[in-house]
């Protein structure tokens, strides 16, 4: 018999959830780094240090510059939390079944940007992107993760190792390395299968992720008018 003390996780607090996330996310930060403008689209903080060098260089056209993809990763933050609020209101899909949808919409129209699109049109749509997905996907099933970039799992993973190593018995220790590990392997995966691929579809590659993004979809999609229709107000773990 199921002890009813254990704990239920939505589909998008799901492990699996998170891998094919993760997976997407490094396919983006290599999809930007090798087709659009040689930079990644994940995180902010290297913008933000060029940002200060810039101020402290006194270069303000630069500074204004990297204040665009700054200014798409903070209203991405925002625009999360307004819509995900008005689309519960809905009670038809969860916030993250729909983002998921407006990521796969935006992976179709970045692939049929033409050659001589400026790359900040695809870097700052993606930085708005992985703002949004990274305010939206916080726990996988219970534990604090991010789906946008690996920093955090890295340390965990060594973090942990070390508890691990000098206590055996740790199951806590174990499951976070498997865990952070896991989603760091993900993450690598989609960045060297999206490199690869690079090479022979060129901008239209960025159609992979949309084809794993819509695997993603498909399952939420399933539960949230499914098995987890009568949870629809029940709120994911982190928010």
């Amino acid at each position: 018999m199921k002890d009813i003390t254990e704990k239920v996780f939505l589909e998008c607090e799901k492990k699996r959830t998170f891998w094919l996330m993760i997976m997407v996310a490094g396919w983006y930060g290599s999809y930007t780094f090798v087709e659009r403008g040689g930079v990644f689209c994940n995180a902010q903080t290297a913008n933000v240090v060029l940002f200060g060098m810039a101020i402290g260089q006194r270069d303000w056209p630069k500074a204004l510059y990297l204040m665009v993809p700054i200014g798409a990763y903070f209203l991405g933050a925002m625009f999360s939390e307004v819509l995900g609020k008005s689309i519960k209101r809905l009670g038809i899909l969860r916030w993250d079944t729909v983002l998921v949808g407006i990521e796969i919409v935006a992976c179709i129209l970045l692939g049929l940007l033409p050659a001589k699109a400026p790359d900040q049109i695809c870097q700052v749509a993606l930085n708005f992107l992985c703002s949004m997905q990274f305010n939206t996907f916080r726990q996988a099933e219970g534990t604090p993760a991010a789906t946008t970039f690996v920093t955090n799992h890295i340390r965990q993973v060594g973090s942990n190792l070390v508890k691990l190593i000098r206590h055996h018995e740790n199951e806590a220790a174990k499951n976070r390395v498997i865990l952070h590990g896991s989603l760091l392997l993900c993450f690598l995966a989609g960045a060297i299968l999206c490199a690869f691929l690079c090479e022979y579809f060129g901008y239209y590659t960025i159609w992979g992720a949309g084809i794993i993004l819509l695997i993603v979809f498909v399952r939420l999609a399933w539960v949230d008018t499914h098995t987890e229709k009568g949870m629809l107000d029940q709120v994911p773990r982190g928010h």
